[in-house]
């Protein structure tokens, strides 16, 4: 699980993935059950916000379509377009839902060598078929919250959570709670279990690099499985549980930063 993936990588992995979150909602007797970890969504609620999701990313990597310019004003945006949701129906849903994502994968696979860049939540710009990722963690995430809230078992292949978190890497800085980082000075070695990737989040008074230049030396080293660090990055564990479960291990002069790491970021 090393190397680059190709925009060939992503699409496949976007309609695997996209299918497989469907095939889940779609087993569902009742659509209105609540989901967990979401702002008191039902099942429709967040179907409907992911079949959203392809539509936008398309007309972003287009230089077109609605972006939050901070990343504080995603919830809101999010449930305005949850209020105006054109149907409430399971089936039309997942019919937009497999539509669009079509219509979006086969845009990416017809870019040029040179790939467009896209605006993104937070005012990032980011290459539009890693921007794939961050797509296919919506689906990936809120699977996982539908599962959870049904009972059902939910898995994810381990180089679809690497293509995620490499797209969430491009948005992180925007993510960064100004609140609670305010005045903090760290340098993280993150180090995902059973691949070579690696990240340094370098925190100085409160902002965020990632991989920069010329790193400080690292105040803690985490190494984590990957897919714990997935979710407990989008906060649906915590770093005590992936801590305890030997799912992550922190060492270094300051190894009590590593379960903090996530509360210097806005939730997701």
């Amino acid at each position: 699980m090393t190397g680059m993936f190709s925009r060939f990588d992503y699409t496949d992995a976007a309609l695997t993935t996209g299918e497989r979150f469907l095939e889940l909602v779609e087993g569902v007797d009742e659509p209105e059950t609540r989901v967990p970890h979401t702002p008191g969504w039902t099942l429709v609620d967040c179907l409907g916000h992911v079949a959203l999701a392809p539509t936008r990313f398309l007309a972003l990597a287009r230089g077109e379509g609605e972006w939050c310019r901070q990343a504080i004003d995603v919830p809101d945006f999010n449930a305005k377009q949850i209020a105006n949701l054109p149907t409430r129906e399971v089936s039309a849903l997942a019919r937009q839902l497999r539509e669009d994502l079509d219509t979006l994968v086969d845009a990416v696979s017809h870019f040029n060598a040179q790939v467009p860049k896209m605006r993104f939540d937070g005012d990032r710009h980011i290459r539009a078929d890693a921007a794939l990722g961050i797509l296919i963690g919506e689906f990936v995430v809120h699977g996982y919250d539908v599962a959870r809230a049904v009972g059902a078992r939910w898995w994810v292949e381990p180089e679809v959570v690497l293509m995620i978190i490499r797209g969430r890497q491009q948005i992180l800085p925007s993510w960064v709670d100004t609140t609670a980082a305010v005045g903090h000075q760290a340098t993280y070695d993150i180090r995902l279990r059973g691949c070579s990737e690696r990240y340094v989040y370098e925190f100085t008074d409160g902002e965020l690099i990632i991989n920069p230049d010329q790193p400080r030396r690292p105040d803690v080293h985490i190494s984590v499985d990957p897919t714990a660090a997935l979710l407990t990055g989008y906060g649906r564990i915590s770093p005590t549980w992936a801590a305890l479960t030997g799912r992550a291990f922190a060492w270094g002069s300051k190894p009590w930063l590593a379960p903090r790491l996530a509360q210097k970021f806005l939730p997701a």
